[in-house]
């Protein structure tokens, strides 16, 4: 079972780690990555972003970095976009990978394509711009010996913005989590089905709205309509 769920994981997630020539977070408890310039403007719901933060807690920032390690319940109807892979109390000092890679050429962006073309057929999409953030077997606060694995992929082209979130083996917890995402005002909103419970976290591995185990995809550039493709959680036993 380890075995293939190890090799679904490499299937689903994008090219990660120093392979792939990310740049590594430090290895601090509530940490972040330094301002990231992006190579290209990512539209989220309306407001156009040039940085971005990856946080070690499992979430992006846009305009400050953030050590909260207690999720905020979505919708917050707060003053900051969030985007949240799985935000909770991670810690990488004890075990695990946080890393990042940008992209403007090349295979990702290929699959990236293939891949927003396959959920939303009709766009004729072409990508020009990738971001990917990966938490690769991070350990949660105070546990030392847990494992958890997820990516968030931003997608980009032509005024369209989209989101990849790719869950691999996801511990169970007793911290407060929270996977999705929310806006200024939690204008627009999403809480991924049984993500604030940390006891049936593990199931992101197996649910998805695209039809694709362990994937969530969503269009974010400002159609609300359009940002999620099924209104269900679809999970695989």
């Amino acid at each position: 079972t380890f075995f293939f769920s190890l090799l679904a994981a490499q299937a689903l997630f994008y090219p990660f780690g120093s392979a792939a020539g990310d740049t590594i977070n430090a290895a601090v408890d509530d940490g972040s990555s330094p301002v990231i310039q992006l190579l290209s403007p990512f539209l989220f719901f309306g407001r156009t972003y040039w940085q971005i933060y990856v946080n070690n807690n499992g979430h992006l920032t846009f305009n400050q970095p953030s050590s909260a390690y207690v999720p905020y319940s979505f919708p917050t109807r707060g003053s900051q976009d969030i985007i949240a892979g799985l935000w909770t109390d991670l810690d990488n000092r004890l075990r695990g990978v946080v890393s990042y890679h940008q992209y403007t050429s090349g295979n990702v962006l290929t699959r990236a394509t293939q891949d927003i073309n396959t959920h939303f057929p009709n766009l004729n999409f072409n990508a020009s711009w990738v971001f990917v953030a990966t938490w690769n077997k991070i350990a949660y606060f105070n546990l030392t010996n847990t494992e958890t694995s997820f990516q968030v992929v931003l997608i980009s082209g032509h005024n369209l913005s989209f989101i990849l979130m790719n869950y691999g083996d996801i511990a169970v917890t007793e911290h407060p989590v929270q996977a999705g995402y929310d806006t200024v005002d939690s204008t627009d909103y999403f809480v991924i089905p049984e993500s604030i419970n940390g006891s049936f976290i593990s199931n992101r591995r197996n649910s998805s709205n695209v039809d694709v185990p362990g994937r969530w995809v969503f269009r974010v550039d400002g159609e609300p309509r359009n940002s999620i493709l099924k209104s269900k959680s679809l999970i695989y036993r």
